[in-house]
């Protein structure tokens, strides 16, 4: 990064690769500039990724000899790890630690007292620094201060080891000056042990930081792989009473809880509200050489008398799994249309005690995945109608000029156009070398008003729209037709949504539906009309499926909601990847 980033910069930084999972560790590259905030900065990293082990929480779990930090610190766990590897034994042995910084001194007095050894920690403002070193079995310096410790201070046997490093001029050097430790290099003649300066604790504090990595990136992927099965207990009532009824006695668990469970990173969920949250699809690309979990198909049944159909099943299905069998399982169901739910037909949700919970919020508005179908949807309808009303009243050169507008003394083909160019024939490749018959043909449609396919939505049963007559007002030019509404969900818009695996397939679908014929009875896509791009960005947020949870805490994915009497019935494609892979 710039040394001249701003903490709120930097603060978006930080919380953008805290919260990737394809990040497992996060180093502070100290000293930072003068107008950063050191302390900010270590404590704006999440300790599970703080592999400096600077956060005050790694620290803190230090001093508690119950618990344990997810980092130590690296240049006081190299110089254990050296004390590790030469077997010296640390427990019961008399320790002094020379200097108390927060980086070096004060954790290796915390990691030594840990081992059982009895520590003394020094520094300036001690008092009889000498005595204490003098009795010392093992001595840590990391003062700061060239040679402080006296090579006679050191007892003979006594384990040294000297974190210095200060540069003391020196004409015979190269480079004029050469290294020197907070300790007196002729202690080497008293001590069983001393690390050399340079060469000795410098390197074990790079290992050490790899090691603090390598075991970061093994904690995060044995976390992905395993999901938390915490089922939320059903208190069951004789007799059984409404479905409101129960989904109102059940309190869900918070959907940053159930996330958590599923080991969703921050970044990979987005709440909306307490107890729905849109899933991203880059689930997919984390967990891409991750294996799938098994899949289970429950198909069109008749519903009992009690109502169990298909979503009643598949949901009950899930939390025996989960619930009584303790097995990660996961339900995909359709979102149901405000249509059925308030018809006759009622909810999607499931029945009795086997529902999604809240059941309100799953029946109603949701995410407004629905919504966007709707908007997008009548986006398509009215750019179909305006399209016929342009043609109506405007030459080729008039349509040419606003399809494709002079900029700086040129035009530049839009992609819709360069493609439609390429299915209707047209050779050329710049909107120069256009003819006027070539102009014609790419700038009419020439819709047939009898054969217009596309038709309005509303996520309402409202007959009287069935059929209506569009373009009635004076400034329409006598470009009345026949149309009608459809429910939102049997919209092609949905149906796509269902099928499609990614933003860049949805657009290609979107952009191949076919809206209309021409008066020669040649097809004519939203590509044709110029829309899917604009379909694509209605539509995006709509792509991520929403994570709710049965009333025993069991995770669900509620996404798409084609009809299956005019489509194929069932929910997402990308619903049922993610959750095979969690």
């Amino acid at each position: 990064l710039d040394d001249t980033i701003q903490q709120n910069e930097l603060d978006a930084q930080v919380d953008r690769i805290n919260n990737d999972p394809r990040v497992h560790g996060i180093i502070v590259q100290l000293p930072v500039p003068d107008h950063l905030s050191t302390k900010h900065i270590v404590h704006s990293i999440l300790p599970e990724k703080d592999v400096d082990g600077f956060h005050a929480e790694n620290i803190g779990h230090l001093s508690k000899r119950a618990t344990e930090p997810f980092f130590h610190s690296c240049t006081p766990l190299g110089c254990i790890e050296l004390l590790k590897r030469y077997s010296i034994d640390v427990a019961g042995k008399s320790a002094v630690v020379v200097g108390r910084s927060d980086i070096v001194g004060s954790p290796m007095a915390m990691m030594l007292n840990n081992l059982d050894a009895t520590v003394t920690l020094c520094h300036s403002r001690s008092t009889d620094i000498e005595k204490r070193v003098r009795d010392a079995d093992i001595v840590v310096v990391a003062i700061g201060v060239p040679e402080f410790v006296k090579a006679d201070w050191i007892k003979p046997g006594a384990v040294v080891i000297d974190v210095g490093m200060n540069a003391r001029d020196d004409a015979t050097k190269k480079a004029g000056y050469r290294w020197v430790g907070d300790v007196e290099a002729e202690a080497v003649s008293r001590a069983a042990f001393i690390t050399p300066v340079p060469g000795g604790v410098g390197p074990m504090t790079v290992a050490m930081l790899l090691s603090n990595v390598v075991t970061g990136a093994k904690r995060q992927f044995a976390a992905a792989t395993r999901i938390a099965v915490v089922p939320n207990p059903l208190h069951l009532r004789e007799p059984v009473p409404s479905d409101i009824a129960i989904a109102g006695e059940q309190k869900p668990k918070p959907i940053a809880q159930l996330a958590s469970e599923l080991n969703l990173a921050a970044a990979e969920f987005e709440p909306y509200g307490k107890h729905a949250a849109k899933v991203t699809l880059g689930v997919l690309e984390r967990l891409q050489g991750a294996g799938n979990g098994r899949y289970v198909v429950v198909t069109g049944i008749s519903p009992t008398p009690l109502g169990e159909g298909k979503s009643t099943v598949t949901v009950g299905l899930s939390q025996a799994l989960y619930a009584h069998l303790r097995k990660p399982a996961f339900a995909c169901i359709r979102q149901p249309s405000q249509g059925p739910t308030f018809g006759i037909k009622g909810g999607a949700a499931g029945g009795g005690y086997a529902q999604v919970t809240p059941m309100t919020t799953m029946n109603l508005h949701l995410t407004g995945d629905i919504h966007a179908i709707t908007a997008a949807n009548n986006l398509v309808a009215a750019a179909v109608d305006a399209r016929r009303f342009h043609e109506a009243t405007q030459t080729d050169a008039q349509l040419f000029s606003r399809l494709c507008p002079q900029k700086a003394g040129s035009r530049s083909l839009a992609k819709p156009l360069l493609r439609r160019m390429q299915r209707v024939g047209i050779a050329a490749t710049s909107a120069d070398s256009l003819t006027d018959a070539d102009i014609s043909r790419l700038v009419r449609l020439d819709i047939d008003p009898e054969r217009i396919t596309w038709r309005r939505v509303l996520d309402t049963n409202d007959r009287f729209l069935r059929e209506i007559t569009v373009g009635e007002a004076a400034t329409e030019r006598g470009m009345a037709r026949k149309t009608g509404f459809d429910i939102s969900v049997a919209s092609e818009i949905m149906a796509v949504l269902a099928l499609t695996t990614s933003l860049a397939d949805m657009r290609e679908r979107l952009g191949r539906m076919v809206v209309a014929f021409s008066r020669s009875g040649v097809p004519i896509t939203c590509d044709d009309i110029g829309v899917t791009g604009a379909l694509t960005v209605l539509m995006k947020d709509a792509l991520s499926p929403t994570l709710m949870q049965t009333l025993e805490g069991s995770p669900v994915f509620v996404h798409a909601g084609p009809f299956a009497n005019i489509a194929h019935g069932n929910s997402s494609i990308v619903a049922d990847r993610i959750a095979l892979k969690l």
